[in-house]
């Protein structure tokens, strides 16, 4: 697909084939996400250098995140699955461990320590 304004984040995860990204408990968590008021941070996907930059995706709860438009620069065509992949690998930061990413989505997904940490 073309650039610009996709859709939120909530509406690609609904686009794609869940079992594509079965393995991934990021996806299968979000995918269960309220969302809430993300209309004012967008979610921002440029190409940096010859890679794909993914912004925005830490700024808020996760019913925030999940909510947020994304906006994809003019000259990337990605199909829906990449662009989730590209967004997912930067919600997890490629290269936590198993169990520090725990411990950031346990916090991320309480509401006051978001608040707090964000």
């Amino acid at each position: 697909m073309k650039g610009g304004v996709r859709m939120t984040l909530r509406q690609l995860i609904q686009s794609v084939d869940p079992n594509d990204f079965q393995g991934n408990a990021l996806f299968r968590q979000l995918k269960d996400i309220k969302p809430e008021y993300g209309a004012n941070i967008r979610i921002k996907v440029l190409k940096n250098g010859g890679t794909i930059s993914v912004t925005n995706v830490h700024v808020g709860s996760l019913g925030d995140i999940v909510a947020s438009p994304i906006d994809v620069a003019d000259e990337l065509h990605l199909k829906d699955e990449e662009l989730l992949k590209a967004i997912l690998d930067e919600m997890a930061n490629e290269g936590f461990t198993d169990a520090e990413t725990e411990v950031f989505w346990d916090d991320m997904t309480n509401l006051q320590k978001a608040k707090i940490v964000r």
